[in-house]
C-alpha cells in the first residue's frame, strides 16, 4: 500500500455486506438475523448514502435474498461463497480510492472456526471490485485494526500477537508487518479485549477511531458490566498515547450495553464499538437496553453531527460472534 488505509469516515464507493446464508450454522437464528441484516441493508441504502454489495454466500440463499431487496434502489445482490458472513475480517482492505486492496492469510480466529472458503472472500470481494489485491504472507483479521486515516493503526496485543496468529511476532515485527502491507505509520497498542470475544480481543469491539486525535472507547453500564476494568484501562491507556502527527489521544466515553448473557447465562461480547461508519449515517448495535444505546448514539452525535445517528437490533447476529461492523467492508471513494 502507497498511502495510508483511509479513516472510515471518508466517502465509500460502496458497502459489502455479507448476507447469513447456512442454515446449518445459524440454526434457530437464522431468520432473526436475516431480519437484522435486511433492517441495516434497508438504513445504509438510504437516499445519499451507501451502494450496498451484497455478498450471498451459499446459491440457495440467492432467491431469498434477491426478493427481500427487490425495492430498495441501491442493493445489488452478489453471489458469492463464503463459510460465514463476517467480511471485516475475511475480506480485502482497500486503500485510498479503492485503487489497491491487501488480502491476508485466514485461519479461523486463532483456529476456533475454519470453514470452507472464507480464505477466498477477500479475492471475490476484490476481483468484484475490480482488483486483484495484494496477498501478505501472514494472518490478520480486519476487525483487529482500527484506521485515522492518517497512518495510525489501532490494535490489542492479546490478538495481533496472539501465538495462534502468527507465531513469534513481537510488536516491533507487526509493526514492520504492517507498515509494508498497509502503510502503517505508527501503531497504537492495547491490551485485552472484551470477555469471551472468539477473536481473541478485536479493536473494532473495544476503541475506535470516530475523528483526527478522537477514540470512542466504552464506560461500564450497570454494577455487573464484566469489562469494567477492561473498559477503563483502555481509557487510561489511550489518554496517555499521542497520533502519528505527535498529537494527544482524546478518549470519547461511550456507554457499554452492559452485562449481556447467552441461553446459558454466559457473558456475550456485546459491544456498541461495532458500529459502522457509513455515507450519512453511523448504525450502532443494540442489545436490548434502549437507555444504554441512546445514550450511545447520542455520545456518537456529538462528533458525527453531520451523519444520522441509527441504533438497529443485533442481538441475533451476535448469537454468531458479532455485530455490524464485523459483517461489513467498505470501498472507500
Amino acid at each position: 500500500m502507497t498511502s495510508p488505509i483511509p479513516a472510515e469516515w471518508a466517502p465509500h464507493r460502496a458497502m459489502w455486506v455479507g448476507w447469513p446464508s447456512h442454515a446449518e450454522l445459524w440454526e434457530d437464528d437464522l431468520e432473526a438475523a436475516q431480519a437484522e441484516v435486511e433492517a441495516l441493508v434497508r438504513a445504509l441504502a438510504g437516499p445519499g448514502r451507501e451502494q450496498v454489495r451484497l455478498l450471498v454466500g451459499k446459491a440457495e440463499a440467492l432467491d431469498d435474498a434477491d426478493a427481500r431487496f427487490a425495492d430498495v434502489e441501491g442493493v445489488t445482490v452478489v453471489e458469492g461463497q463464503f463459510g460465514d458472513i463476517w467480511l471485516r475480517d475475511t475480506g480485502p482492505i482497500f486503500g485510498k480510492g479503492s485503487e489497491a486492496a491487501a488480502a491476508f492469510r485466514f485461519n479461523g480466529w486463532g483456529g476456533k472456526y475454519e470453514l470452507p472458503f472464507d480464505d477466498t472472500v477477500a479475492e471475490q470481494i476484490g476481483r468484484a471490485a475490480g482488483i486483484e489485491p495484494d496477498r501478505n504472507d501472514f494472518i490478520l483479521e480486519g476487525g483487529a485494526l482500527d484506521h485515522d486515516g492518517s497512518g495510525t493503526i489501532l490494535t490489542t496485543r492479546q490478538c495481533l500477537l496472539n501465538p495462534n496468529r502468527n507465531a513469534g511476532w513481537t510488536e516491533a515485527k507487526a509493526e514492520e508487518a504492517l507498515a509494508e502491507a498497509l502503510d502503517a505509520r505508527k501503531v497504537l497498542w492495547l491490551g485485552d479485549g472484551l470477555l469471551n470475544d472468539h477473536t481473541d480481543g478485536h479493536v473494532d469491539n473495544l476503541a475506535r477511531f470516530v475523528a483526527p486525535g478522537i477514540v470512542a472507547a466504552p464506560i461500564a453500564w450497570g454494577t455487573k458490566d464484566p469489562n469494567a476494568d477492561v473498559y477503563d484501562a483502555t481509557a487510561r491507556a489511550l489518554s496517555a498515547m499521542t497520533d502519528v502527527d505527535g498529537g494527544p489521544i482524546h478518549v470519547l466515553r461511550i456507554p457499554s450495553p452492559g452485562l449481556v448473557v447467552n441461553d446459558d447465562e454466559k457473558p456475550v461480547p456485546a459491544s456498541h464499538m461495532n458500529f459502522l461508519i457509513a455515507n450519512g449515517a453511523v448504525i450502532v448495535p443494540s442489545y436490548g437496553d434502549e437507555t444504554a444505546a441512546r445514550l450511545a448514539c447520542e455520545a456518537l452525535a456529538t462528533v458525527f453531527p453531520d451523519r444520522e445517528i441509527i441504533a438497529l437490533p443485533s442481538t441475533a447476529i451476535l448469537t454468531g460472534g458479532g455485530s455490524f461492523h464485523c459483517i461489513t467492508q467498505q470501498e472507500p471513494a
